[in-house]
């Protein structure tokens, strides 16, 4: 007993102060807890409470519960709660840099990605820098996986596919690049994707191949076009103001909590899309690739989305296209 007693007091004194009273780490996630970010917040959840010795007690808000994918980054930038998840696109009205994921294919390996993300990396370090401007600063970044598109009735293998059709998108630069082919763009949060197939509010979406399986989209759409014509990239988020309160202490064990649950989703996603691909397959979806002359044909009526990125994202835009390789 009292040698539990002198270690419990000596994690309070290394801990400090905020070991004394409990503080909650409420985090906003717009999908179901079962998703693999769901899992993975799970995963950093007990990883902080063991590591602050539940000095900090993390709470994690998901099915969009307290907000939207497109409200987190004014929830976290004001304060209104501590944390939350959003795909990376949606600060672009921001920070138009973080589309750079969102070039169409330009982030077509998994080396390209792994360089991209990488801590210290030209292109994480100027989206950090740019998204710690509202208030919010990224604590880790969440693997998505590549971007597909949902159909009913047959494929969306070539731009002529999608012309004419209206289209589920989560971001400006892959409404550009639906636009370029001659589709029309219509902004849906990841939450109302169900509903928005169900209703024909579109006829056509784009997702992870991860969200199909978390949200059961079998249910509603019947294809996958695999076209990985862009990264999915999600971002846990902190309030600056929350995070500066803490002590030192406790953002080093909060931090490296984030770099074990970054870590560990980013090396599972290749099987997690795996699964995701059989379980849809399993239940009735037809999965179809593109073929090298599909692939051209996408790539010819993508070079408007470069400059509209270009021109929005100005030189820090360039500084991180050029840092990829995909620069003009």
């Amino acid at each position: 007993m009292f040698k539990k007693a002198l270690c419990g007091a000596a994690m309070l004194a290394v801990l400090g102060t905020s070991a004394f009273a409990q503080e909650k780490m409420r985090i906003s996630l717009q999908l179901p807890l079962t998703s693999h970010l769901g899992e993975n917040l799970v995963l950093f959840e007990k990883e902080v409470e063991a590591r602050t010795n539940g000095a900090i007690d993390v709470e994690i808000y998901d099915s969009a519960q307290l907000y939207k994918d497109k409200e987190v980054p004014a929830a976290v930038g004001s304060g209104a709660i501590e944390a939350g998840v959003a795909s990376l696109t949606r600060y672009v009205g921001d920070a138009p840099v973080v589309d750079v994921f969102y070039m169409p294919f330009l982030f077509n390996t998994e080396e390209k990605v792994r360089a991209a993300v990488a801590p210290g990396s030209t292109v994480r370090s100027v989206i950090e820098e740019e998204v710690a401007k509202t208030g919010g600063q990224i604590l880790f970044w969440q693997a998505y996986g590549g971007a597909i598109m949902l159909s009913k009735g047959g494929p969306i293998k070539t731009p002529d596919d999608l012309k004419g059709k209206k289209v589920r998108v989560f971001g400006k630069t892959l409404g550009d690049f639906v636009s370029a082919a001659g589709g029309a763009p219509t902004l849906i949060s990841g939450s109302e994707q169900y509903l928005a197939y169900q209703r024909g509010t579109v006829d056509v979406g784009m997702t992870g191949v991860s969200g199909v399986k978390s949200r059961k989209l079998w249910e509603v759409m019947d294809t996958i076009t695999v076209t990985n014509h862009a990264d999915i990239e999600f971002v846990v988020v902190v309030n600056t103001d929350w995070w500066n309160g803490l002590s030192e202490e406790v953002r080093g064990q909060i931090t490296e909590a984030a770099n074990v649950a970054q870590d560990n989703v980013r090396d599972r996603m290749s099987q997690i899309e795996a699964d995701a691909y059989a379980a849809a397959k399993e239940n009735g979806m037809t999965v179809v690739e593109l073929s090298d002359e599909d692939l051209a044909a996408w790539k010819a009526v993508a070079q408007p989305v470069y400059d509209a990125y270009l021109s929005a994202a100005g030189d820090a835009g360039k500084k991180i296209l050029d840092a990829v390789g995909g620069g003009s």
